[in-house]
């Protein structure tokens, strides 16, 4: 629970001294508020949670070692006993967040269980220029407490790269509104960036960009902004914000922003581009048809064009984009196309191993019993089979 940092300072003569007067003069009580008082007057704020504890074990009239075994304490006083920890570990907690000290902070609310009045104060938290922040992100991200807060902290204080990091290396399925958060944010945040650096580069050749001109505009006036391999931003951020905005529901506001990146990225030198596997290995060009179905735009067309990757990587054994290909059919709501595909490309495959629902998932979905039956057999499942042919029968 404590900070092995956060060790409290020696205990001077005087100080001693005043507690060993207090019981003489005053007897326990007397010497436990001396304690208590010491304690904030030192701002040592774990050892005065531990003086409170003290203080009302003498009222108690039981062993005043506040971290002996709770089997020191007669039965009768349990009760009273557990009341005065949690008064003393919110009083506590309330005054180290008064000092912005969360991570201290948080020790005492979490061994409360107690994580309201914390979020509360991470959610008014305004960092100034010279404050570690690192503490609060730990709390917020790390710890899931206030993990928006968080990311903010990392994007607006240590910039793309750390908050790019920060999301490519977090599990953030179960949480897709976090997800969809963060993502957004950082292709706003890309976004801005590439455009006012597209600016400074024009107003340097003498051709500056129109006011309100886009990024397509400007890229698609100004060819001469890629010559000799140019390029204006980390070509690794663009890459890594452009896939991940492919997670984004359809119709998400990130999206428009992300195709504004993958129109920059496809004027880019083939070998600024990357190497990506099929579905995505023609890249942008590839990434901005994905985002273009989300959005609804020419949706028809740019699906053909991953069903024709599925169909040309499946000849050669390979699945993984038919499995994009389902994923976005289901993404974009269009399930019975999803459940023929999945049929034609992933029939027998274990669909554990699978980015995208299965045959047997997208059969359940659509009451297709026979389809599950057919799932079944492939996978040598007799238990599924049977009970879809029952269910089908019933």
């Amino acid at each position: 629970m404590f900070d092995p940092d956060d060790a409290p300072p020696p205990l001077s003569p005087d100080a001693a001294a005043r507690l060993a007067d207090a019981l003489a003069a005053r007897g326990p009580a007397a010497a436990a508020d001396e304690l208590v008082a010491h304690m904030r007057e030192t701002e040592n704020f774990h050892g005065l949670f531990h003086a409170l504890l003290l203080k009302k074990r003498v009222e108690l009239g039981v062993s005043p070692f506040p971290n002996g075994p709770a089997s020191d304490l007669p039965p009768h006083t349990h009760e009273e006993y557990e009341t005065a920890i949690r008064e003393a570990g919110r009083h506590v907690g309330a005054e180290l967040l008064a000092r912005k000290r969360f991570a201290q902070a948080w020790s005492f609310y979490k061994l409360l269980g107690e994580p309201e009045p914390i979020r509360a104060a991470l959610e008014a938290y305004a960092p100034e220029l010279e404050d570690d922040v690192y503490p609060v992100i730990e709390i917020a991200w790390q710890n899931g407490l206030l993990p928006k807060k968080g990311f903010d902290l990392v994007l607006d204080r240590h910039g793309l790269c750390s908050a790019i990091t920060m999301v490519s290396g977090s599990d953030l399925s179960t949480n897709p509104d976090l997800r969809d958060y963060c993502v957004t944010r950082l292709a706003k945040a890309l976004h801005a960036q590439l455009a006012e650096r597209l600016r400074t580069d024009l107003a340097g050749r003498g051709a500056p960009a129109a006011e309100g001109a886009t990024i397509p505009a400007m890229v698609e006036a100004h060819p001469e902004l890629f010559a000799d391999d140019a390029y204006h931003i980390d070509t690794s951020h663009l890459s890594s914000v452009v896939q991940m905005a492919t997670q984004l529901p359809p119709g998400a506001p990130g999206i428009e922003i992300a195709r504004d990146l993958c129109v920059y990225g496809r004027r880019l030198a083939p070998g600024l581009q990357g190497n990506n596997d099929a579905p995505f290995e023609d890249n942008y060009d590839d990434f901005l048809a994905y985002l273009n179905v989300l959005i609804g735009a020419n949706a028809a067309k740019h699906l053909e064009r991953f069903e024709a990757k599925a169909a040309r990587e499946a000849e050669v054994g390979a699945t993984y984009a038919a499995q994009v290909y389902i994923n976005l059919l289901v993404k974009t709501n269009r399930l019975s196309e999803a459940l023929a595909a999945a049929k034609r490309f992933l029939l027998g495959e274990d669909e554990r191993h699978l980015i995208c629902p299965g045959v047997s998932e997208l059969a359940r979905r659509a009451g297709d019993h026979k389809a599950q039956a057919d799932a079944a057999q492939a996978r040598g499942d007799a238990v599924n089979y049977l009970a879809s042919l029952i269910a089908a029968k019933g």
